[in-house]
């Protein structure tokens, strides 16, 4: 939509924001870098909270019963005018083909998505590992929902003394600097189990504002949810480098 070039077409509540997020009912901090933390976009995005979505529901217990709220939540962004939809937690994979034919837009459930691409980036020998928040939860099923490559080293954070915990267990404190050493902590194991990992992919949406230091301490690229939805914004509205006058209308001025 533009002002100056003609008549303008309406028929949407809101504009500005293509992505619309799902996000889970929970208290815990969400910090900068995290998803549910407005300040993390360059963008705008649209939220929507999925009551009952609790992360202990949602990832020890598969999300049972909550298909028809997440569609229903995802059905009100699309009619407030979002042009895709995502989610805050990776284990909502399940729900991929489901979501995705309800609304009618593109929807990306789970960081996971971006495994099998990552693995076709590596050297030969080379494979993708994941840090989830609950490797005892994360369940083959997830992993073929995402078309996760077969064999893709998979750790959790439950050994460490914060982050899972925390999130898991939606407390309403976190402590960022024993949160990011659980997160260094499975990274380094990680590598120590599986040498020939050659790239990181952080399941958890939670994980996002540390993917940084886990690139500078292991030395490899590391891969996340905030990432993955900006690579999504740029498909939905993607970046104008034309003159006004050369822009083919069919992209419209975004």
């Amino acid at each position: 939509m533009s002002v100056g070039e003609g008549r303008i077409r309406g028929g949407r509540a809101v504009y500005g924001a293509a992505v619309g997020i799902l996000m889970l009912e929970a208290r815990f901090p969400r910090i900068p870098g995290d998803m549910g933390n407005a300040l993390t976009w360059p963008f705008p995005v649209h939220y929507r909270v999925v009551r009952g979505a609790s992360p202990e529901r949602v990832v020890r217990r598969r999300a049972e019963g909550l298909l028809p709220a997440f569609v229903e939540a995802a059905c009100e962004l699309v009619a407030m005018g979002c042009d895709g939809i995502t989610t805050n937690c990776g284990f909502l994979a399940l729900f991929q083909r489901e979501l995705a034919a309800a609304v009618g837009v593109p929807v990306i459930t789970s960081s996971l998505m971006q495994a099998a691409a990552i693995q076709a980036l590596l050297p030969p020998g080379r494979k993708v590992g994941i840090l989830t928040v609950s490797a005892e939860s994360l369940t083959p099923e997830h992993l073929r929902a995402a078309c996760v490559p077969e064999g893709t080293p998979v750790l959790g954070t439950e050994g460490g003394r914060e982050f899972t915990r925390v999130i898991l267990g939606d407390l309403p404190e976190l402590d960022p600097a024993a949160a990011e050493a659980d997160l260094l902590e499975a990274a380094e194991r990680l590598l120590a189990l599986h040498p020939e990992v050659g790239a990181i992919l952080l399941e958890c949406t939670n994980m996002c504002p540390y993917a940084r230091t886990i690139a500078l301490r292991t030395g490899l690229p590391v891969f996340d949810m905030v990432g993955f939805v900006a690579w999504f914004q740029n498909g939905l509205r993607p970046r104008r480098f034309l003159d006004p006058q050369e822009t083919d209308p069919r992209l419209g001025s975004a």
